[in-house]
């Protein structure tokens, strides 16, 4: 099952799913997930498609439109379980960091 290969994202793979909500293609992503994260995560074109070549393959997005070399994407509702799954986790994390911290 696609969630057990992606059991937690890298922040590539999550900001790329996040750009995914709204349908767009691999230039777009790149500079969404530059806007996204305010300019601290960059994903470079040779990792961006072989992460969307992954996402596809395992359902976790799908293509809308092909025209020539340019491709258009959106995330599926697989894709977005993963993406609420993930955020969950992360939230966790940061509320066990917060304990640590008013404890400290």
């Amino acid at each position: 099952m696609a969630r057990e290969q992606f059991q937690t994202l890298t922040e590539p793979m999550y900001y790329i799913l996040l750009a995914l909500t709204k349908e767009c293609c691999g230039v777009d992503i790149m500079e969404k997930v530059r806007d996204i994260s305010k300019g601290r995560v960059k994903v470079g074109p040779g990792t961006l498609y072989a992460m969307l070549a992954r996402f596809e393959e395992n359902g976790i997005i799908r293509k809308t439109a092909e025209t020539g070399r340019r491709k258009s994407y959106i995330i599926t509702e697989t894709g977005l379980q993963m993406l609420r799954e993930e955020y969950e986790r992360l939230n966790m994390m940061v509320r066990d960091g917060k304990e640590i911290q008013n404890g400290l």
